[in-house]
């Protein structure tokens, strides 16, 4: 199991204190960057990442995804995920993705990348975290942090959430000012995660905050560990919906860099 997406219904959106932040009078030590890539190569790295290849996500996505050039390459400074109307594996569509698990896992700090997303029905691109325990306790045990996902069918709107046990998900979505899409350009998605505290940015503009206080007693926060970075673009399933004739193929998501800070000092 990859992960279980509720549907997105009313988002929640948690004000917090100046003490979610760090708090005090003194400003928090700066970021300082420890880990990214910038798919400037002609190959993935795989010091970084490792190609996750299937459809048993849990999802119920109808994509299959491989390691091959037509679905995951890199381009011109840009990861490339395609895509593609074609059977293989039992599955209508091949696509592709891609994770640091085992490679690199953080507790905490600032983690962004610049993705120009497809648009269309039944898409689902995706940038997120999940917890480094999860060979061992499973999902929704281990945690996700997804900062970026976007429902195909609205280019227009990107979302924020956190899963975890206890059957509640914290969701919150970010509506491009004036009605445009994120599909026609690259945009920033990032989140700040500190102990007790996740914030959601697009384009550095602050739009969520879900700290560990406003939580409901039911929902366990597990987000005090390290977690590792996820890259994809599902197709149909749970939040992508199922794809229609408006939609073409191939499809691709464009992934200019990915990369974590620190607190410098920490």
């Amino acid at each position: 199991m990859r992960r279980l997406a509720a549907p997105i219904g009313a988002g929640v959106l948690v004000a917090c204190s100046a003490s979610c932040g760090g708090g005090g009078s003194s400003p928090p030590p700066p970021w300082q960057l420890v880990w990214s890539d910038d798919f400037e190569g002609a190959t993935l790295d795989a010091t970084k990442w490792t190609v996750d290849t299937g459809d048993s996500f849990g999802t119920q996505q109808q994509d299959y995804d491989t390691a091959r050039p037509d679905n995951l390459t890199l381009t011109a400074g840009n990861l490339v995920i395609t895509a593609r109307a074609e059977s293989t594996m039992g599955a209508s569509y091949t696509s592709g993705r891609i994770e640091s698990q085992g490679h690199f896992s953080q507790a905490y700090g600032r983690f962004e990348a610049s993705i120009q997303i497809p648009a269309g029905v039944g898409l689902w691109p995706a940038f997120w975290l999940l917890g480094q325990n999860f060979a061992q306790v499973g999902w929704p045990q281990c945690g996700e942090i997804d900062i970026m996902e976007n429902r195909g069918a609205d280019p227009t709107t990107v979302v924020g959430s956190l899963h975890g046990p206890g059957g509640d998900n914290h969701a919150a979505g970010y509506t491009m000012p004036g009605g445009g899409s994120f599909a026609s350009a690259f945009h920033q998605y990032a989140v700040e995660w500190e102990p007790g505290i996740v914030r959601w940015y697009v384009d550095d503009n602050l739009y969520a905050t879900l700290s560990q206080d406003t939580m409901p007693r039911s929902q366990a926060w597990v987000f005090d560990q390290p977690f590792f970075v996820i890259v994809d673009l599902a197709v149909g399933g749970q939040f992508g919906g199922d794809v229609n004739a408006s939609t073409t193929f191939p499809q691709t998501m464009l992934v200019d860099y990915v990369r974590v800070y620190a607190r410098a000092g920490e």
